[in-house]
């Protein structure tokens, strides 16, 4: 990193926090409760990280105090509870730069154009930022947003199409589910599930929902790998080639395909701000959680300490110490004090409730 002039024109804050997941989003509440308000990153189009892009609908045990959630519900949870804070979220955008100023602050830059100085940056960027996998059909990226998806935002926008799912864990096959199930709401004229083995990396309970419904007739279910396509006369996708083990190739009819190949992390630009790094993680202290260069930390799966362990709840609790490490740059002046937010009139006020309350 290295120093720069002033940059006009950029946002002032206290603390900016790279990657919207669980642990980014409780970064905001820990932060909050401190007086230290911020701005989040994130590459990805919505909040909610790796659980909501992976397994939206799928049950979460191991945090605190909620016996069941799914991936979308926490991130839900998490977004309710750090309203008192006015976190502001910039969305589908990396950062690009971190600059070192001579005042101590950092010059943060977004893929956007999206400009910071701040005096804290927290790093909850999982493994880096997420990007779909893609299937390798020459012309295929064409017709992304259009024939072609990765995300699922809204169900009904595929009923009574022709469905072709591409993957093998529990995205593509929760979604092949649900779309063939006859009593779904958004049910498709056809689905057909598409992988390159007949083998998943999915719940069993869900493998054998898809087979149920394969002999039942209400899907169909194909090992093959996808090569090539078949366009109508206006240039839409009507089509997949699809070539199995044997060398045998069909086309498999569709209107729409939806390819859920899982997310390929990238640490990207974060390999190339001066910290140190063991195998694509950040090496930090876990008194405060601080990487190498000081004011800048790192929380969640993105760390590596002695004893890591690479949980949601583990997280959270690097998230309490990253925020009170980060008090002195904040507030030099400040005395840190715990508090609680059972009792402190402070923080009662600052979550926007009542003491008076019983």
């Amino acid at each position: 990193m290295a120093g720069s002039s002033v940059h006009e024109g950029a946002i002032e804050t206290d603390a900016v926090i790279v990657g919207a997941g669980p642990v980014g989003l409780f970064q905001v509440f820990e932060l909050g409760l401190l007086e230290i308000k911020a701005h989040v990153i994130d590459s990805l189009p919505q909040p909610g990280g790796q659980p909501v892009e992976l397994y939206p609908d799928k049950p979460i045990y191991d945090i605190p105090g909620i016996q069941v959630c799914t991936g979308q519900e926490l991130a839900d949870r998490l977004l309710q509870q750090i309203k008192p804070f006015g976190a502001t979220f910039h969305l589908g955008q990396e950062v690009s730069t971190v600059e070192r100023q001579a005042d101590g602050r950092f010059f943060v830059a977004t893929s956007k154009g999206t400009r910071f100085l701040t005096r804290t940056l927290f790093i909850a960027a999982g493994v880096g930022a997420f990007q779909p996998r893609r299937l390798k059909v020459e012309g295929l990226e064409a017709f992304e947003g259009a024939q072609l998806f990765h995300h699922v935002a809204n169900p009904a926008q595929f009923a009574g199409q022709q469905l072709v799912i591409a993957g093998g864990g529990d995205s593509a096959l929760d979604w092949a589910i649900d779309f063939a199930r006859p009593d779904s709401p958004h049910r498709a004229s056809s689905v057909v599930l598409l992988h390159r083995r007949d083998g998943f990396q999915a719940a069993p309970a869900s493998v054998t929902r898809m087979r149920e419904l394969c002999e039942r007739g209400d899907m169909k279910f194909i090992v093959g790998q996808p090569t090539g396509l078949e366009l109508d006369a206006a240039g839409q996708l009507r089509a997949l080639k699809v070539t199995d083990p044997d060398a045998v190739t069909q086309v498999v009819p569709l209107d729409t395909l939806l390819v859920f190949l899982g997310l390929s992390p990238r640490l990207g630009p974060i390999a190339d701000w001066g910290l140190d790094i063991e195998r694509k993680q950040l090496v930090v202290d876990t008194e405060k959680f601080s990487t190498s260069v000081p004011g800048i930390f790192a929380v969640g799966d993105i760390n590596t300490y002695p004893g890591k362990k690479k949980l949601i709840l583990c997280g959270f609790h690097e998230c309490a110490l990253a925020a009170f490490g980060a008090m002195p740059i904040v507030y030099p002046d400040r005395p840190v004090q715990l508090q609680y937010t059972t009792t402190s009139p402070r923080l009662h006020k600052v979550l926007g409730v009542d003491s008076e309350s019983p």
